[in-house]
């Protein structure tokens, strides 16, 4: 599943005025309870992002 998200979306930066598209994560943290990854941009800022399996919903 989260295999499948990755493939559909492209997370882009968070930061006020930003918007560039994220490459791949520097820091992935992954439990039963969902996947988080923080994405550093060219501007300095630090997105995370969070994916949650589909059992949890």
């Amino acid at each position: 599943m989260f295999s499948e998200l990755d493939e559909a979306t492209t997370p882009t930066c968070d930061a006020t005025d930003c918007d560039r598209p994220l490459g791949d994560p520097a820091l992935v943290f992954e439990t039963p309870a969902g996947r988080r990854e923080a994405h550093e941009c060219a501007c300095g800022a630090v997105t995370v992002t969070v994916v949650r399996p589909d059992s949890s919903h």
